[in-house]
């Protein structure tokens, strides 16, 4: 084992350096959100829509309070609730499961690819059909997810939702940053939602989230459903909606953070490719989706079975180097959601929690750091 008793502990996340890079541009932004006392839905709102907009190539950008706000909106806005399925994949964070149930309407749980960790096509083609022929449910709508940063694989989803009439909604929490074939996440389905918690690739300072779409008539829902279900006028009501709107000191936080966002993808990318090369052939690293770039979100590495994740989990927290588990448990069998799952077997959701693990993966992360890392990973296997 590494002796490491002499060295410091290495942080998961660090965004101390981050900040003190975007500092001064980040002070005047709120010196002047504080004199105009402009605070929910200011001028940095604005401009941030438009910038966001253009980064991913969307005709239109909404800004909202985070990323399940901008999940449930997007459900809201095709009136998917009570008797509908929406078909989700197993092996994410809750969020995405959540909102549908919030509003009524079923997830029903798909199987994910072995290797890359995104929806298996096949799966959802299969789970599509069962619940269509089963005739308990309405198949309404395929929430993909772009797990850890890189795509899900959206042609394959999208021609799926052709055949079977469906909506798309594209969970790009983690991903924001990312391509495939080419073109930015955020045109890929009828609406893409990200969320900007302080951890993802681009983070604000609290919470917050966007929704993404080229449809003139949703991007419109979606304004009026993250403010009470307002219609031209404040008072005006057209429908139930929720409060769902951005702060305006979040606003900024974010642009000035999108001044610096290409050097941190590039960071990010660096780190990952120093894990790839320093743990391939020792460890399973993550498998990259064909023809894309990844926003590395995380980066989990998979072992052979959970004993020996464990084990190495605890070797490298006894070394000062971090990890952590995303997911343990996949979404079927948490407490939350199992009554509703339909007992369909999903094996590759249900043994990938008890394999993998992240590493340590932010823009500033000194590269000495990751070598370090990589290190204690290679003494402790």
């Amino acid at each position: 084992m590494t002796d490491t008793s002499s060295r410091a502990p290495i942080a998961f996340l660090d965004l101390r350096p981050q900040r003190a890079r975007i500092e001064a541009a980040l002070r005047a932004r709120l010196d002047k959100i504080l004199e105009s006392c402009q605070f929910v839905l200011g001028p940095d709102v604005v401009e941030l829509e438009a910038r966001l907009a253009a980064f991913c190539g969307a005709r239109h950008c909404v800004a909202v309070s985070s990323g399940t706000d901008a999940l449930q909106i997007a459900l809201m806005a095709d009136n998917i609730g009570r008797g509908d399925a929406v078909f989700i994949p197993a092996f994410t964070y809750t969020a995405t499961a959540e909102v549908a149930t919030v509003l009524g309407a079923t997830p029903v749980f798909v199987d994910i690819e072995p290797a890359t960790f995104q929806i298996d096509i096949a799966n959802l083609r299969a789970r599509i059909i069962e619940v269509r022929d089963a005739g308990k449910l309405r198949p309404r709508a395929i929430m993909g997810v772009d797990l850890f940063g890189q795509p899900a694989d959206w042609p394959a989803i999208n021609a799926l939702a052709t055949e079977f009439g469906l909506v798309t909604i594209d969970d790009a929490a983690q991903s924001f940053g990312a391509s495939l074939h080419g073109k930015m996440l955020g045109g890929m389905a009828h609406a893409t939602a990200t969320s900007f918690f302080p951890s993802k690739p681009l983070g604000a300072y609290g919470d917050g989230g966007a929704l993404f779409t080229d449809d003139d008539a949703r991007a419109a829902l979606f304004r009026s459903l993250r403010s009470h279900g307002e219609g031209a006028q404040r008072y005006e009501v057209l429908r139930t909606g929720m409060n769902g709107r951005l702060d305006t000191i979040q606003a900024a936080v974010l642009l000035c953070k999108l001044d610096v966002f290409a050097d941190d993808l590039a960071a990010r990318a660096a780190i990952a490719d120093l894990y790839d090369r320093r743990l391939a052939g020792a460890v399973q690293i993550p498998a990259r989706v064909p023809n894309s770039t990844s926003a590395w979100a995380i980066y989990s590495i998979l072992l052979p079975d959970q004993p020996t994740r464990d084990r190495l989990a605890a070797a490298l927290r006894a070394d000062g180097v971090p990890s952590a588990i995303y997911y343990p448990k996949p979404l079927h069998h948490q407490p939350a959601y199992a009554a509703l799952h339909d007992g369909a077997a999903l094996p590759v959701s249900e043994t990938i929690g008890g394999r993998i693990l992240a590493l340590p993966l932010y823009p500033d992360l000194p590269h000495a750091d990751a070598e370090r890392i990589c290190d204690a990973v290679l003494a402790n296997l």
